[in-house]
Parts: C-alpha cells; structure tokens; sequence
C-alpha cells in the first residue's frame, strides 16, 4: 500500500495529465448519442450514377417498400374496400304492425294486401336513401344478415321512395288513395350501413399489407458502378442501410471499441504533438485542460443535430474552436488542434464525411490566417466574413463537382453557413469568460494592456518620464528579439512596458529620473540605497495586483532581474569598508529568475538598455563589449537555468541588442584621416 502512495505521488503531475486525456476519451465516446452510420448519403444519389465501387450485400436482407408504393397500396385498397350493410329484422314487423293500425279505414282483405305488399319487399330489402359508405348503386356491398355475410350490389335494393313505388304498384282503387295518402314519410330503410364492421374490416386488410417487396441474398450485387439509381435500386439502399443498423445493434460492443480507439488514438497524436513542439504546455496544467475542453465542447457541439429536431450541423460555428484557440495560442497549436477535432468529429457522422472534413479544415485554416496577429477585436469582424466566404465558394465547388450542374445547390446551406458565421462572434464573451475562468490572458488583452494610454503607464510616464522612455526601449528590443529566437511578441512588449512601474513612487531615487544633477543616495548607508533600489520590485509587484494586471504580465515585474546583486551598491560597499564583513543578501534581489523565454529576453534587454546609457563611448566595439559581457555575465550567475532558452538563442539575441543599439545610438563607420 506505501509503494502505491509513494508512485502516486512521485507521479501525481503525470498521473493527472493521464486522467485528462482518459476522461475526454470516455466523455467524447461513451456520451455520443448517435448509432452506426452508414457509408452512403443514400438521400444523394438518388436518380444519379452509382459513383461508387459494386455494392456486394454480406447478408441477407428484406426490402423494404417506399413510403410510396405503401401508400399506394393502402389507397388502393381503401378504394376497393366493399362496405358491410347489417339487414335489421325488427323494421318489417314494427312497419307492418303501424301500418295495420293505420288502416283501419279498409277492410281486412284490403289490409291483409297492404301488409303483403309490405311484407315482401321487407324481405328483399330496403336501403337507407342516405349512407356513409361512399359507394354507387352499382358497386357492390356486403349484407350482414344473422351471422351471414353476402355480397351484392346496392341496386338490388330499393331505396324507400322505390319501395313506396312497389307497394303502390301491387295496389289499386281505393285501397291506393289511402295508402299515398298515409305512407308518405312511414316506410323505414332495414338494409342499413354498418361504419363499425366496415372499419373494423378495412383496418384488417390496412394491417395486412406487407412491407416487404422482394429479397437480397448474401453476396448480390445491390448496385453496379456507374448503374443509374432507379427507385428500385433505391429501396434496396435503404434496406441496407437499415439492416446494417440493425447489424450494428448487435454488434455495438464491436463498434464502440472502433470508435474508442479511433478517438483515442487521435488524442495520442495530439499529445505527441504537444509533447514534441509545445512541451511548456504539459507544465501548465491549467492549458492543458483548456485544450482538452475546448475539444470535448466542440465534438460535443456536434452531437446536437441527433437530439434537437431540425438543427442542421452547417449552422454549428465549428470555426470557433480555432479563434478561441489562437486567442490564447499560437496558430500552430490552434491549427492542429482545430484539425484532430475536426477529424473526431467526422467518426461519428453519417453521410458524406469528405464534405465536412474538407469545408471545416480548410475554413479553419482561412480563419487562423485572417487572426495570425490578433491585435484587436474588430479582426473577429473580419473572420465572420473570412468564414462565410470560405464556407460558400468551398460548399459551391464541391457540389459542382460532385452533382455537375448548379440546379442541386439548396439556399438553406448558404443559409445555415451564414448563421454559423454569425455565430463565430460568440468568440467574444467566450474569450473573456476563459480568461477569467483558467486566470489566461490573450493577445487581445495584451494588446489593450500595452496602450501607454493605460493609467499605470501615464502615471508611470509622468511620475519617472526617464523610466518611461527606458520600459519602450526594453520593450523594443525585447520585442525584436522574441520575435527571432520565437516566441509570445505582445506578452514580452506588455511585460517590458510595467517591468518598472514600482520606480514611480520613489522616483528620484533612480538615475535616470534624476534631472537635478542632486543624488538622494548621497544622504544613506549603501545598504539602505539597495533596499530602495530592489523594493522597487516589491513595489511594481502591489502596483501590478492592485491594479488586477495578469500574472503572465506580473511575471516579468518578479524576474526582470532575477537574484542579480546591485552590483554597484555592493561594490562601493566592499570598496569603502574593506575589513567588514558584507551580507551579500542585503544587496540581493528576492528573485525568482526568468522561467519563459520571454522573462528571460527581457532580462538581458533591460539589464543592457540601462547599462547602454552609461557607455562613455558610443561606438561598434563598446557596445558589443557591453552586450557581451552583461549577458554571459547573467548567464555565468544561472539566470536562465529554469528558462526554455538555448545558447542559439542567446547568441541571437546578442546580435538582434548589437544592431539596435547601434541603430539607437548612431554610430557610425569612421572616416579614414
């Protein structure tokens, strides 16, 4: 049990980066809500050319009939439905008991020949004049009659107003006036339309209706290369497509194994990735969860098409990723990452996958191209109609190609791209919401930081103006040379121009503010003059937090001079007390030393800027003596031990210091006498 504990803690870092990487495997794969996709955008080829390789069924499957011919069929036999009339027994007697009550004015033979009359056009039938079957006298019906069903046609019964003709017919003299004069309205239908017998018997043959229409053996062909997609062909793709879901569904053990390994082994080569061109990443925990996230949000963001109706997958800002991304990295990383994502997304789409990798890659590269330097937030502007255009000419071309004619371009597309565009301006308060989140700071940030309208640097430009002009020269020369060895150019200026604002509170304590020609060292010891000096430090430090500067920024003020003596404080010291004994700490910054090339660069262009100005000859070899000594000096103190920062660089930046200074100063080749 201790040699778990102990692995575990000598490996917590590496541990917990291990989670990350598992936990955005599980959470992309197991939570993904579709099932097995089919290798087909069927919907698109139909009546076209079979474009692909012969389609061999490896099973046995039923075809299913269209939507179609299904309706077809049922109308057909909603059509041909025969309709049930139920013959009701009761009507005759109580019609023939009415009507011997009623004629009580004739005599009994004259009424035995009324009920006769009656009686046998009863027994042959009499239809109701109004019905709900819907059908014609000639079309035929069945007669329910006990538990008996016969079929017949629906002119082989009299309506009432026939019968009353019948009856009439058979009688005469004055047996006939009586009988028009009482009949009229009192002759009842019994041959009557039965709607629940007749429903119940259409729902029976609606039910028997099969949905099959033929058979595909293991190993037919289901369609040819080249072969023209009829509506027959068709059918069969959708057959297959539905039973190799179904195929799918037994086997989905099988496919979520591919599917784990597929996205697992695309995370794999993000991490190597990262682990060979951007290894400070895996140092920073905090940047690469942020990665990991923003991959799981936006593979997440393509699953919502398959559980909210009518979301089309175009409308989806998928190119927010790489804005995001660049925002707080550089294009290479927001490039790859844009690109795995994308291609972990295509595991899990139905259709045509090459549509959407090619459109989404290619769109994302263009957008990464328009925010290469990300000064300001109006570049966002900019990449909504970057994306939008890239979004259209890309979809445009691509059905061309595929369809070879214009005619199968749907507006709707052009449509949900122009919303995915708009969209893309959610970078906004997503960029702000991360930085505050995850404590990072972007370009944008940066570029807003280094306005020298910001009020710690107007304070600072008129509290110490000789500061001031020192911080844009650093900041000038850091710049330059960040951008040649690589490297964060807006965090190296911002960080060069507040390097020093815990100078403004003390200010005539520094040389360079000292216009007066009046020195106030000249009234303390030399250790208070070094306290002085290396508070400012401190200083900036409480400036910096007070005013909620970044800690990216904040960084720079800490190890501009790392754990540096004042080395002129401690010289003077030992010079003028030679026998005491001297506590170098007193004269000693707190430190830490630069820990990013870029608090690394700044070091040596500030500690080479400010020496600079006390050259009492400004020419070629002074000034490359100067540069020389100063940074293999910082060097030879192991400044730059915890930095990522190589002797290439560092020779680098030695020539980028000679040249600018050299710029700044002037000099000159000297005339021959």
């Amino acid at each position: 049990m201790n040699r778990i504990f102990s692995f575990i803690r000598d490996r917590h870092s590496l541990l917990y980066k291990g989670f990350l990487f598992i936990a955005a495997l599980f959470i992309m794969v197991w939570f993904n809500p579709g099932q097995l996709h089919f290798h087909y955008d069927v919907e698109q080829v139909r009546g076209k050319k079979w474009t692909h390789d012969d389609l061999v069924s490896p099973y046995d499957f039923a075809v299913s009939k269209s939507n179609e011919e299904t309706d077809a069929e049922q109308k057909e036999i909603r059509k041909k439905c025969i309709p049930y009339f139920r013959f009701d027994t009761t009507v005759a007697p109580a019609t023939e008991q009415f009507f011997f009550r009623l004629l009580q004015d004739l005599n009994a033979g004259e009424r035995k020949k009324v009920i006769t009359a009656l009686d046998e056009v009863y027994s042959n039938g009499i239809r109701a004049v109004a019905d709900a079957s819907g059908k014609t006298i000639r079309d035929k019906i069945l007669v329910v009659k006990g538990n008996i069903a016969e079929e017949h046609r629906l002119l082989e019964y009299p309506d009432v107003a026939e019968a009353d003709s019948i009856i009439a017919h058979r009688l005469g003299g004055k047996t006939l006036n009586i009988w028009k004069s009482k009949s009229e309205n009192e002759i009842n239908a019994n041959i009557v339309f039965d709607s629940t017998l007749t429903n119940r018997s259409l729902a029976q043959q609606l039910a028997n209706i099969s949905d099959k229409r033929g058979v595909v053996n293991k190993d037919q062909v289901i369609v040819h290369r080249g072969e023209l997609v009829t509506d027959n062909i068709f059918n069969k793709l959708v057959s297959y497509r539905e039973e190799e879901k179904r195929q799918g569904e037994n086997n989905w053990l099988a496919i979520l194994a591919g599917r784990f390994f597929l996205v697992g082994f695309s995370l794999f080569i993000l991490f190597r990735f990262i682990r060979l061109f951007r290894r400070e990443i895996l140092g920073n925990d905090s940047r690469l969860l942020f990665i990991l996230l923003m991959v799981v949000l936006t593979v997440g963001m393509s699953y919502l098409p398959s559980v909210i109706d009518n979301l089309p997958l175009l409308a989806l800002p998928f190119c927010i990723l790489p804005v995001i991304m660049r925002a707080f990295f550089d294009t290479r990383i927001a490039l790859f990452v844009h690109l795995i994502t994308i291609f972990i997304i295509s595991i899990f789409l139905p259709g045509d996958r090459f549509h959407f990798v090619f459109v989404q890659l290619l769109t994302g590269i263009s957008v990464i191209f328009s925010i290469v330097n990300m000064k300001n937030r109006s570049q966002l502007f900019i990449s909504v109609i970057v994306v939008l255009l890239s979004y259209s000419l890309l979809h445009f071309g691509l059905l061309t190609i595929s369809e070879g004619h214009i005619s199968a371009i749907d507006p709707a597309d052009f449509i949900n791209y122009s919303i995915s565009a708009v969209l893309l301006l959610l970078g906004f308060p997503l960029i702000f919401i991360f930085e505050k989140l995850f404590g990072f700071v972007s370009d944008v940030t940066l570029m807003e930081l280094a306005d020298t309208n910001n009020p710690l640097l107007r304070e600072l430009a008129e509290k110490a103006p000789g500061t001031f002009q020192h911080s844009i020269q650093v900041a000038n020369l850091a710049e330059e040379a960040i951008r040649r060895v690589g490297g964060n150019t807006l965090l190296v200026r911002a960080g060069a121009l507040y390097h020093d604002i815990g100078k403004g509170d003390l200010s005539v304590y520094f040389i360079e503010n000292q216009a007066t020609g009046v020195n106030p060292h000249d009234e303390l010891t030399f250790e208070e003059s070094a306290s002085i000096i290396i508070g400012h430090v401190i200083r900036g430090i409480e400036k910096a937090k007070a005013a909620k500067l970044p800690d990216q920024v904040i960084d720079f003020i800490r190890t501009h001079h790392g754990t540096t003596n004042t080395a002129y404080f401690l010289t003077l010291f030992k010079k003028n007390n030679p026998a005491d004994p001297v506590d170098e700490e007193l004269f000693r910054y707190p430190g830490p030393i630069p820990y990013s090339k870029e608090t690394a660069v700044l070091m040596m262009a500030d500690a080479v800027e400010a020496s600079s100005r006390s050259l009492r000859k400004y020419d070629g070899d002074s000034i490359d003596a100067l540069i020389e000594n100063i940074i293999d000096e910082q060097a030879d103190l192991k400044q730059f031990d915890n930095s990522d920062i190589t002797l290439k660089d560092i020779t680098e930046i030695k020539k980028i210091f000679k040249r600018k200074l050299r710029s700044i100063y002037h000099v000159r080749v000297e005339y021959p006498k």
